[in-house]
């Protein structure tokens, strides 16, 4: 995929989240959800119950893929794990930049030419109670952004961010890299367990290059027709 913001079309800034639990269910929603101009990420729960093979599904029907695994090992287990990814001809790959320098410096000398090396910063589902629990002092922001640079100098070409790290991200980096930013909700969406939510406008607004939406998308009673709003809205 070209990733320069210029040529990236509305339609493929969605990335529809299959968290389901088996790949029946996941290749359902991609045939419903089909032809989709943007992407599925498939995370940890559906790639433990299915694994690469479901990878190797999703792309045989079509569909573009971010690999949401969030590699958080030592610098070579990761590196190794990063080629295994780029076999598989995913598009976007993410890993924990709390791993640290040298293994985001490994995971990155790994990465296939034109796929998306993805840092994830804080969890959405976190807050700075959260931040305490860990034992990071630093306010949500301050963690947030020292990450982000560690993942800059790295070699990473794009972060995963809350929807309200999204300004002070672009001030420090501008449009160098890309953000995949989760917790998207349409307006009357329930949030679930994010605690850092947004609706999808805002979120381009803000300064998102892509939007991972999940259950106001997957548990609708038609998956295609929430989509279609959802695309009607950001177009």
């Amino acid at each position: 995929m070209n990733w320069q913001a210029a040529a990236i079309k509305p339609g493929e800034r969605i990335i529809v989240a299959l968290d389901v639990p088996n790949s029946d269910g996941a290749l359902a929603l991609v045939r419903q959800l089909s032809p989709h101009p943007g992407l599925f990420k498939i995370g940890l729960q559906l790639y433990t119950a299915a694994g690469p093979e479901i990878v190797r599904a999703v792309r045989d029907q079509g569909g573009r893929v971010f690999l949401d695994l969030k590699l958080h090992d030592i610098p070579n287990t990761v590196g190794r794990a990063v080629e295994s990814a780029c076999s598989l001809g995913v598009d976007m790959l993410t890993l924990h930049l709390s791993g640290g320098r040298a293994m985001i410096e490994a995971a990155a000398r790994s990465a296939a030419e034109g796929m998306l090396l993805l840092g994830v910063t804080v969890l959405t589902s976190s807050d700075e109670a959260t931040l305490r629990e860990t034992g990071v002092n630093s306010s949500m922001q301050e963690q947030v952004l020292r990450l982000a640079q560690l993942g800059v100098e790295g070699g990473i070409t794009g972060l995963v961010a809350s929807p309200h790290e999204l300004g002070p991200l672009r001030s420090a980096h501008g449009a160098k890299i890309k953000i995949v930013t989760p917790g998207i909700r349409p307006s009357g969406s329930a949030t679930g367990d994010q605690k850092r939510v947004t609706t999808p406008a805002e979120a381009l607004r803000a300064g998102a290059d892509f939007l991972v939406i999940g259950r106001p998308i997957t548990a609708a009673p038609d998956p295609r027709g929430a989509l279609d709003q959802i695309l009607a809205d950001v177009v």
